[in-house]
């Protein structure tokens, strides 16, 4: 066949295919299914991420705080909508990959950060095979997988361009800053209230805390860009209002949770900063823990007294913290812990199944624990921490796991920052590894990782300080290294 006729035949085939697709979507859209109108859209970014995945994450880091739930119980389970589709695509695209050679950096696959996950992940497959609700169980499973893989995995290799970072750490908080504009108005319709502080962030996210537990991981990253005197005045310039913006934001939302991480942040910032030793730091913990177990009774018979519940008021709302008497929010927290350590005791080592804590934790309640917003149908959310969620759901091993993963992480990040020399470098670590730290913080006291609107910087945060560790720490020993392969799609 000739050149121009083959050239011919291909272009036939080019507007044979367009005039289908066009006559397609013409169809389905005079039969009133609109949702054929995203087909343009969906084919775009199917050949984005065959060929540029980078985009995709990018994309994605952009879209979440701006996603929003679709829950109609008529059309299948909840979905957040656009993350959770791409997030899933990105991941078969990945296992794809991986399967047909593609190969991965081993010094990734073997940091100590990715064993703990993996670690995590294993065991929750065997509690999902153990689980009391196998399919609940399974697909607790995989969303996790289409977190951690888009966003640690390949997230790795995503910030090996330190520019990545930055871009990825603009394009959520871009996102962010619409979403606190949105909710900024309305709740200066509603008068400023602190009732009204709880559901004004919804569409976009269900309630206050997971809306704080986000900016409060931005706030020590966005403030680290006002450090850094490599980059563009302007971008210096935009991160001092972003931060502003934000720290307007997280006042506003009356979250206590949130308020506490970022001040534990500021006590390990400044630890970090002034380069205060383990053992210090150490034994400073084992004292005043010591000094707790000896008064416990005190300080418990104190707390006790203290009725102060959540106001509009900052100070009064400061002093309902540690109100375990009357405040409704904290006495429901604590009959959701006393729930998880009863379902603990009776499953010990297998637990209930992962995802299973909201289906079955209703008959471990009692009802002199019971608040003014328990019900006996057991059916309002989870276990509220990150650690306690998982001793229900995957017995001790569970929370030792997760455990495990935040001290690995910490301990990781920690040699790393105190080891490099570029201190820019260490300034950009310095940020994720605080942001890092309010949500292990936050997550005593709450759990989203269940949810793209937190695992997606959770995650990202994790690769971006092993991505620093394993190809920017100690540059000058890694000169005329050769890179190892891992997935690349730029």
């Amino acid at each position: 066949m000739s050149t121009e006729k083959h050239e011919s035949v291909k272009l036939a085939w080019f507007y044979g295919i367009s005039l289908a697709f066009v006559a397609a979507v013409i169809y389905f859209l005079s039969k009133e299914m609109y949702w054929a109108a995203a087909f343009p859209a969906v084919l775009a970014i199917g050949l984005i991420a065959v060929y540029s995945l980078d985009t995709i994450l990018l994309l994605i880091a952009f879209c979440t705080p701006l996603a929003i739930v679709l829950n109609d119980k008529s059309s299948g389970p909840a979905i957040s909508m656009p993350t959770e589709p791409l997030l899933f695509g990105v991941l078969c695209i990945t296992v794809f990959k991986i399967i047909h050679g593609g190969g991965f950096d081993r010094k990734i696959i073997f940091h100590p950060v990715t064993l703990s996950i993996a670690l995590v992940l294993i065991w929750k497959l065997i509690t999902s095979l153990t689980s009391t609700m196998p399919v609940v169980s399974f697909k607790n499973l995989l969303s996790q997988c289409w977190f951690i893989v888009p966003f640690y995995l390949l997230g790795t290799q995503l910030f090996r361009k330190t520019v990545n970072i930055h871009r990825f750490i603009w394009l959520y908080s871009l996102g962010l800053i619409i979403v606190i504009g949105y909710t900024i108005f309305q709740h200066a319709q509603q008068g400023w209230t602190q009732k009204a502080a709880h559901w004004v962030m919804y569409p976009f996210y269900n309630d206050h805390t997971a809306y704080a537990a986000a900016l409060a991981m931005f706030i020590p990253v966005l403030i680290a860009f006002t450090r850094l005197r490599n980059t563009l005045p302007y971008e210096r310039f935009f991160a001092t209002i972003a931060s502003f913006i934000l720290v307007t934001a997280i006042i506003l939302s009356y979250t206590r949770a949130s308020w506490i991480s970022l001040l534990i942040a500021l006590i390990c910032f400044f630890i970090y900063y002034f380069r205060i030793g383990f053992w210090k730091v150490f034994f400073s913990g084992t004292i005043l823990i010591g000094l707790f177990l000896t008064f416990q009774n005190d300080i418990l018979m104190k707390l006790e007294k203290n009725r102060q519940d959540s106001a509009t008021d900052i100070n009064k709302h400061l002093q309902s913290i540690s109100n375990i008497s009357t405040d409704a929010s904290n006495l429901e927290r604590i009959n959701r812990w006393h729930s998880a350590i009863r379902m603990w005791e009776q499953r010990p080592f297998l637990g209930w199944g992962p995802g299973t804590y909201q289906f079955n934790y209703a008959p471990f309640q009692k009802s002199d624990e019971m608040t003014t917003i328990s019900t006996n149908a057991g059916d309002r959310g989870n276990a509220h921490s990150e650690y306690i969620g998982p001793l229900a759901e995957s017995g001790i091993f569970g929370m030792v796991n997760m455990i495990i993963l935040a001290i690995v992480t910490l301990f990781s990040a920690t040699v790393v920052y105190s080891n490099t020399r570029n201190e820019q470098l260490r300034v950009l670590m310095l940020g994720i590894l605080l942001g890092l730290i309010t949500y292990l913080v936050h997550g005593t006291l709450n759990n989203f990782l269940d949810t793209d609107k937190l695992s997606v910087p959770f995650w990202a945060y994790m690769a971006m300080l092993v991505s620093l560790d394993v190809y920017h720490h100690r540059e000058e020993e890694k000169i005329g290294e050769e890179p190892q392969p891992g997935i690349h799609n730029n």
